[in-house]
């Protein structure tokens, strides 16, 4: 029998709680992308910008295929030991790694254990962040009530785009206050400073949430987790959490992450108003998450994935292709907004569709293992792929790669049950 649900203040604490930490992991996720243009040159031989930010690249996309394991893992942990308690592991691990980032030597002092430090970093930073999806997701799902749940659980993507919102303000803040030069020179160390230092704040608080009812529940009932009984008690369910995957988060880091290098590569703004643009996007992209939540509280998660499967396959490729040769940086904004409100059919409801797939004892691994996996694959290697066709002449094929990726996701959409209509959260 389903315990009672919590006190409403008490859930409001603890999503709040929750939601605060998450920011501060995807604060120091990100601060790697968005500081890369800066540091890239220290950590590689010099060359060229492009083969600089394809070596960096293939660097952050190194830290995507350390997500599985940290999925499998803290997956594993955060079923049987609580989700609190794989909350409280990752953000351990996050911290470690923007302290390595943050002191190492560059390249022209250190040599080539300079990238060899970078990848450790970004190795102990995938970990981190591959068991954190899972964790974040599971534990804003199972707090938040069966008639609010779409609306509370739309605070992961929330607290997940105001860390990169974070990281891209401290840009900014960098960039108004010191020269170009000393930017360039020490300044991009100060983010991953202030990121380590952060997430020892996280540490402490995250140690004081509040368990979710459905972990008690699951404990008392004695089922197990593991890689085994994923793969052989729910093989459809992990399935259709990687191909729901796949074309969103694609879609998310080409049109947030990668944009804001294409805006400078491609279409030829400065470094600073790349980041403006960017920083504005985002923005406005990280308020309508909750209201497309709320919304599919009422509606079904469904026709929101399915709005964004067809109108990012009908409208990625005008979208890149106008950006190539726009000038106005408002018009670039609208641009960028504009994709971001479609990918925002995916992004505000992820979390909630994979946790209402999984029953409760097997919920943070069912949740974490196939999207990180999926990650790896497509969201990680998506900077690396568009700037690999954009050196090879042809940088237009990874349109069509975006567009035929959402293709594939929304046939999965169109094929899957709603699952507001069909949630194994069980309690209210």
């Amino acid at each position: 029998m389903a315990s009672p649900a919590p006190a409403r203040p008490h859930r409001l604490r603890s999503i709040l709680g929750g939601s605060a930490g998450n920011l501060v992991e995807w604060y120091d996720w990100y601060a790697y992308s968005a500081f890369t243009l800066y540091f890239a040159p220290h950590f590689f031989p010099k060359g060229d910008q492009t083969a600089q930010l394809l070596n960096a690249a293939a660097v952050f996309a190194v830290g995507f295929l350390m997500r599985p394991i940290g999925g499998w893992l803290m997956g594993v942990y955060g079923d049987r030991h609580g989700r609190k308690a794989g909350l409280t592991l990752s953000v351990t691990l996050m911290c470690a790694g923007s302290l390595i980032i943050a002191v190492t030597p560059g390249y022209e002092t250190i040599g080539a254990a300079a990238p060899v430090l970078l990848v450790v970093a970004r190795l102990l930073q995938g970990l981190s962040v591959g068991g954190e999806y899972g964790a974040s997701a599971t534990y804003l799902s199972e707090m938040a009530g069966k008639k609010h749940r779409g609306f509370f659980s739309s605070f992961q993507y929330v607290t997940l785009i105001s860390g990169q919102l974070v990281a891209l303000l401290v840009l900014l803040v960098l960039q108004a206050t010191l020269s170009e030069a000393d930017l360039d020179a020490w300044g991009w160390r100060i983010p991953f400073a202030i990121g380590g230092a952060l997430a020892v704040v996280v540490f402490w608080l995250r140690r004081r949430l509040a368990e979710t009812e459905s972990f008690e529940n699951a404990k008392a009932s004695g089922g197990r987790s593991g890689f085994w009984a994923l793969v052989t008690q729910h093989p459809r369910e992990a399935a259709v959490v990687m191909l729901l995957t796949a074309g969103g988060t694609l879609a998310f880091y080409a049109y947030s992450i990668y944009l804001q290098k294409f805006l400078v590569n491609t279409s030829g703004f400065d470094r600073a108003t790349a980041s403006q643009i960017n920083a504005a996007a985002l923005f406005g992209f990280m308020l309508i998450q909750p209201l497309a939540g709320a919304l599919s509280d009422r509606i079904g998660r469904k026709p929101l994935m399915v709005g964004f499967g067809v109108l990012g396959v009908l409208l990625t490729w005008p979208i890149f292709t106008t950006l190539e040769s726009v000038r106005s940086p408002f018009a670039a904004f609208l641009l960028m907004l504009g994709a971001l409100v479609i990918v925002t059919g995916y992004t505000s409801i992820n979390a909630v569709v994979k946790a209402e797939l999984f029953p409760a004892h097997i919920r943070t691994l069912g949740v974490a293992l196939p999207y990180a996996l999926a990650n790896a694959l497509f969201g990680g290697t998506a900077e690396y792929i568009a700037l690999w066709f954009k050196d090879a002449g042809w940088e237009r094929g990874f349109y069509w790669y975006v567009t035929g990726m959402i293709g594939i996701s929304l046939i999965t959409y169109l094929k899957m049950r709603d699952t507001a209509k069909h949630s194994r959260i069980l309690e209210d």
